[in-house]
């Protein structure tokens, strides 16, 4: 697929415009060293190794007596001498005697000559003496040195997004600081007459901007520095100059708005002229039009006007975009599951529809409900739905009952 040159591709399959994406755009390059404390959501830039083996030495599993399985008596109780006590973080100095048990807490190093821990609760004491019952196995209630990470071994890959549990296996492991790209900027711009920013007077006509709002949460959210280049209005020369100056600054634009064939399409009109700049009429409902570029060190992302579109838009398509431009490998999916249609509904072919749902919280089946209103305009809905119910291109009739997948919105917007 190479450069349009301002011509526009009908009908895009929303699949086959994101692997196109995704060929061209490479990770960003610079990394930094990052506090663990300030570390969650940001992308490792480098593996994590193990630098010992976890658990450092053999343990105890819980508190219990420690001893060797040849003393007992694999048929009757045993009584052995009590040889001492055994805390976590401190090695007993001898070694366990023959015929003697040591009392163990949980994490305790395991003594050597020992090669068995009793629970404390199976056993009863009575001055220096442990009746330890019959029925005990050789090894049990003890974790070996290595057993959870071998010194040396993979802990995380690169390109790993990292999580809470990530952040206290490396702090387990003494590692302070993560090396991790570096936050990506991203600067956003509305375009229209129409559109204010909310504080300001509303005159007949006007809308307030809510596209920058969203965007800026969904971006935030991946862990990128936004920076908001406000509202422009539709003058295509001011819109190029006004982007132009910015992309020397960021590592993507995202604009909302003006991407479609329309007479005020005025981002179109901007870039139509510029090398390398592609736009689609997306097979996608909400949201058709959409725009790639590259300005300067900036990767474009022209989005359409409408709210709900701007959503659907990047979702399926600047999201991972910007996560492979993160680092982030590999790109996982959002987790789908199938749920059923609640009720019929007939709707025109040809377009992958993000249909916006409610679920039915004690229907164990996962019952859909499409909001009353489907509107891209009408945020409301969006803001009601549980998730998108992924109504495949060729589907005509739905039945009530049909099973399609589920996209939720948790963990999304």
């Amino acid at each position: 697929m190479g450069p349009l040159n301002g011509v526009t591709v009908p009908e895009a399959a929303v699949a086959e415009v994101r692997d196109f994406i995704l060929s061209l755009i490479e990770p960003i390059s610079a990394v930094e060293a990052v506090p663990l404390a300030a570390a969650r959501g940001r992308v490792l830039a480098e593996p994590l190794t193990a630098p010992f083996d976890v658990p450092a030495h053999t343990n105890a599993a819980m508190d219990g007596y420690a001893l060797r399985a040849t003393d007992l008596d694999p048929t009757a109780p045993t009584t052995l001498p009590l040889f001492g006590t055994i805390y976590a973080g401190h090695p007993h100095p001898t070694p366990l005697p023959p015929r003697a048990v040591l009392r163990i807490m949980t994490g305790a190093p395991i003594p050597e000559g020992a090669d068995t821990v009793v629970a404390q609760e199976l056993c009863h004491a009575e001055g220096s003496y442990v009746t330890i019952p019959p029925g005990q196995t050789a090894g049990q209630n003890i974790r070996p040195a290595g057993e959870d990470l071998k010194a040396g071994s993979l802990v995380l890959p690169a390109g790993r997004r990292l999580t809470a549990a990530d952040l206290g296996l490396a702090s387990s492991l003494g590692y302070p600081f993560l090396t991790a790209y570096r936050p990506l900027r991203v600067a956003l711009l509305s375009t229209g007459d129409e559109v204010i920013a909310p504080g300001k007077p509303r005159r007949e006509g006007q809308i307030y901007d809510s596209n920058r709002a969203v965007l800026t949460a969904l971006l935030t959210h991946l862990g990128c520095t936004v920076l908001d280049l406000g509202a422009v209005g539709d003058d295509p020369t001011y819109l190029l100059a006004h982007l132009n100056q910015v992309a020397p600054h960021v590592d993507a634009i995202l604009t909302s708005g003006g991407v479609s064939v329309g007479d005020a399409d005025t981002t179109r009109t901007a870039l139509a002229s510029l090398p390398a700049f592609y736009f689609w009429h997306l097979a996608i409902k909400p949201g058709r039009p959409f725009a790639f570029g590259r300005m300067g060190n900036a990767w474009f992302f022209g989005l359409p006007g409408n709210p709900v579109a701007v959503v659907v838009s990047f979702i399926a398509l600047v999201r991972d975009a910007i996560r492979k431009l993160q680092g982030e490998t590999p790109l996982t999916p959002p987790r789908t599951y199938l749920v059923r249609l609640a009720q019929p509904l007939r709707r025109k072919p040809g377009r992958l529809e993000y249909l916006r749902v409610t679920l039915d919280p004690n229907d164990p089946e996962g019952a859909a409900y499409p909001l009353p209103t489907q509107g891209s305009g009408v945020l409301s809905s969006l803001s009601r739905a549980d998730g998108f119910l992924l109504i495949p291109p060729d589907a005509t009739i739905l039945a009530a009952g049909d099973r399609f997948p589920f996209l939720p919105l948790d963990g999304l917007l």
